[in-house]
C-alpha cells in the first residue's frame, strides 16, 4: 500500500509525489531544470522569485525606494548597495592595504592591483589595465570620444565624473563641506587642499631650496624660479619675468 502524508493545507499527497518534488528541487538547485519561464522573452529560471525580479526589466517596476533621496530600484539588495552612497558605509576591506569599498566586486577588482594582474590590454598603444572599464576610458584618449554631454550648455566629456563636476558650474552645488570651518566646495580635491589651512600640512617640498607648499599648483609655479631660462618677456620694454602673472602686473605700468 502506498504511504500517504498530509500537506499543510490538509490534502493528502502520496509519498511518491513528495519524493518526486524533492527530486525536482534538487534538479533546480543543480541548474538542470528551470520550470519558471518569462512569458515575454521566454527566459527560464529555477526559482519563481528570480522570475518575478526578472520581469521588472520588462515592466519597469521599481518597488524599492530610497528614503533619503527618493531614487527607486527593482531589487532590494540594489537599494541596500545604493544607500551606502549616503551613509558612506564601506563593508568590504582589502586585507593587504586596508582600503575599503562599498561593493564586493569593487574589492575583487582592486585586489588585482596588488597581484599585478592587468588582463585588459589596449590594442592601440599596448598599455594594460586591471579593469575593463579603465581600458574603455583609456581608449577615449585615442578615439577622442566624449560620450557624456551636458544638457544645459552642450559641452561634452570623456568621463561621466567630469560631466558631474562640470554641471556644478550651472547648479552651484557644493557638496564638499569642511568639518572645521563649514566652508563648502564643488570638488573634493579643493576641500582637501583647503583643510591644510587648518592643519598646516605642506606636502609639496622643493628639492632645490627646501621650501614647502600646501597646494600643488603653487609648488609648480615656485619651481619656475629655479629655471635658468626666463620664459615671459614684456613686448613693450623687453623686461623678463619668471611668472606669467608677474608679467601681467608689470604690463599694467605701461597703460
Amino acid at each position: 500500500m502506498m504511504e500517504n502524508e498530509f500537506c499543510e493545507g490538509g490534502s493528502v499527497k502520496c509519498k511518491s509525489e513528495l519524493d518526486n518534488n524533492d527530486f525536482l528541487d534538487e534538479k533546480r538547485k543543480d541548474g538542470r531544470q528551470k520550470p519558471y519561464s518569462c512569458d515575454i522573452c521566454k527566459m527560464s529560471f529555477s526559482q519563481k522569485g528570480n522570475l518575478i525580479v526578472h520581469k521588472r526589466i520588462h515592466t519597469g517596476e521599481k518597488p524599492f525606494d530610497c528614503d533619503i533621496c527618493g531614487e527607486s530600484f527593482s531589487q532590494a539588495h540594489t537599494l541596500t548597495i545604493h544607500k551606502r552612497v549616503h551613509t558612506g558605509e564601506k563593508p568590504y576591506r582589502c586585507d593587504i592595504c586596508g582600503k575599503s569599498f562599498s561593493r564586493s566586486n569593487y574589492l575583487t577588482t582592486h585586489k588585482l592591483v596588488h597581484a599585478g594582474e592587468k588582463p585588459y590590454r589596449c590594442d592601440i598603444c599596448g598599455k594594460s589595465f586591471p579593469e575593463g572599464n579603465r581600458l574603455s576610458r583609456h581608449k577615449r584618449i585615442h578615439t577622442g570620444e566624449k560620450p557624456y554631454h551636458c544638457d544645459i550648455c552642450g559641452k561634452s566629456f570623456s568621463l561621466s565624473d567630469l560631466l558631474t563636476k562640470h554641471k556644478r558650474v550651472h547648479t552651484g552645488e557644493k557638496p564638499y563641506r569642511c568639518d572645521i570651518c563649514g566652508q563648502v566646495f564643488t570638488q573634493k580635491h579643493t576641500l582637501i587642499t583647503h583643510r591644510r589651512v587648518h592643519t598646516g600640512e605642506k606636502p609639496y617640498r622643493c628639492d632645490i631650496c627646501g621650501k614647502s607648499f600646501s597646494d600643488g599648483s603653487c609648488f609648480t609655479r615656485h619651481k619656475s624660479v629655479h629655471i635658468i631660462e626666463v620664459t615671459y618677456h614684456c613686448d613693450i620694454c623687453g623686461k623678463s619675468f619668471f611668472r606669467r602673472d608677474h608679467l601681467a602686473r608689470h604690463k599694467l605700468t605701461h597703460t
